[in-house]
């Protein structure tokens, strides 16, 4: 994580592959663009800290969220305020500059769609089904269906279990 020093957060959810390389670009980073120059004079102490308000008021994204079972291949780099959905994969040394729908897969630089996962039927089979919730117990024992079985497989058990909800 890198550029770290400002009010927004890094949100990683559960399950997620994140390979070696993998960095996340926060909104510290981002230089005020408000007069010709970009130099951000203020961060490096008197006598220019009188400078700071500047180099503070470059815009934020807001928090960067990386949903549930997320793949983050090798070397990529989400830039700040990124949202990646659950299920989504990003292919290595991409460069995620916007949202990523859940279960896309994306590739480049920037990252672009390369294709979905799953029909949208079945995204939001997942989406409700949301194992990523269940209790250990259950996802242990229905671990093999999870990574083998279908949306459908999936969004019955949870059904079975009280545990459907909404596409989220």
């Amino acid at each position: 994580m890198l550029y770290a020093f400002g009010p927004e957060r890094l949100i990683i959810g559960r399950f997620c592959a994140i390979a070696s390389g993998v960095r996340f670009l926060m909104p510290g980073a981002n230089h005020a663009d408000l007069g010709p120059s970009t130099f951000p004079f203020g961060i490096f102490g008197p006598p220019w800290d009188d400078t700071m308000d500047i180099v503070m008021s470059a815009p934020s994204r807001g928090d960067t969220v990386i949903g549930h079972d997320v793949w983050l291949g090798y070397s990529a780099l989400v830039l700040p305020g990124v949202t990646i959905g659950h299920g989504a994969v990003v292919a290595a040394a991409s460069v995620v500059a916007r949202d990523v729908a859940p279960y896309a897969i994306v590739a480049g630089n920037p990252a672009r769609l390369v294709r979905s996962r799953f029909e949208e039927a079945d995204v939001e089979r997942l989406l409700r089904a949301a194992w990523w919730n269940w209790p250990i117990e259950l996802i242990t024992e229905h671990a093999r269906t999870i990574m083998a079985g279908s949306p459908q497989e999936l969004e019955r058990i949870a059904t079975q279990r009280g545990l459907a909800g909404p596409a989220s």
